[in-house]
């Protein structure tokens, strides 16, 4: 009994807490516009993910659904909720197609890249509490990935040799998209901490700093086809996420159902 009552203790505090490890698969759906009826489905489906809303702050207008996952057992898990809860239509020139509130413009699954990413376990802790991400679009050509990889690591070096406080999460599509396309998530809990500017390099740290541009500078002409970045903001009311994900800032994260 004592053993059963424990466990149930952990099970508590685990769901009262945001996540601690960052997810090996996402699922990225780009919708153009802003629309509450993107996430109805989630809700209709009860799915069992956290899906965080983004609408673009530059750019193109246009909203992000970011879908966590741990494995792909729970895309599929998701992929049958999904189905089942949406209503299917003919357009008379097509196969059937999910109704246009589901029908996004590209979806796009990626596959964590623990090695490419910045602070990955301050990043993912970040997310309850960001209120705006950074998104970071990279395409590669074929077979330049390891010196890529080698830019990427002076990059990170040239990072912490000055402190900066600005962690992310690398992502490979793997599919939806071209091959080599790599997307950096950088959760951001204010912009007013971009004010603070980028601190000098320490004397210590130049030899890393004058690496990475001689670095980029042969590397990035032959490996790198396009880089986009692009400002986001977090919006509760296109986000569908459990309760111990809004943990960090219920608040924030039940705006809407507080304004109901």
């Amino acid at each position: 009994m004592r053993t059963l009552l424990f466990a149930g203790i952990l099970a508590s505090c685990a769901l009262a807490q945001g996540p601690t490890d960052p997810p090996p698969i996402i699922q990225l759906t780009r919708k153009p516009g802003i629309s509450g009826k993107t996430i109805r489905p989630y809700a209709d489906a009860k799915a069992a993910v956290d899906v965080v809303g983004l609408t673009a702050m530059t750019g193109q207008p246009e909203t992000w659904l970011v879908e966590i996952h741990l494995n792909f057992a729970s895309l599929e898990d998701l992929d049958q909720r999904l189905t089942a809860v949406t209503p299917l239509r003919h357009d008379g020139e097509g196969p059937n197609l999910h109704d246009d509130v589901l029908a996004p413009s590209r979806t796009m699954i990626a596959t964590y890249q623990p090695g490419w990413s910045y602070r990955p376990d301050q990043a993912i802790r970040l997310f309850p509490r960001a209120r705006y991400f950074i998104v970071s679009i990279y395409r590669i050509r074929a077979g330049t990935e390891a010196d890529y990889g080698e830019l990427v690591r002076l990059r990170r070096a040239s990072q912490d040799s000055v402190n900066l406080d600005r962690p992310d999460l690398a992502y490979e599509v793997i599919s939806g998209d071209a091959s080599g396309t790599y997307i950096f998530l950088a959760p951001v809990t204010s912009l007013k901490s971009f004010d603070e500017g980028v601190a000098a390099t320490p004397v210590y740290a130049e030899g890393i700093a004058e690496a990475h541009s001689k670095t980029r500078t042969k590397v990035a002409p032959d490996s790198e086809l396009s880089r986009e970045h692009l400002m986001f903001r977090v919006e509760p009311r296109l986000s569908y996420v459990s309760d111990g994900f809004a943990s960090a800032d219920p608040d924030f994260w039940r705006l809407k159902a507080a304004g109901q």
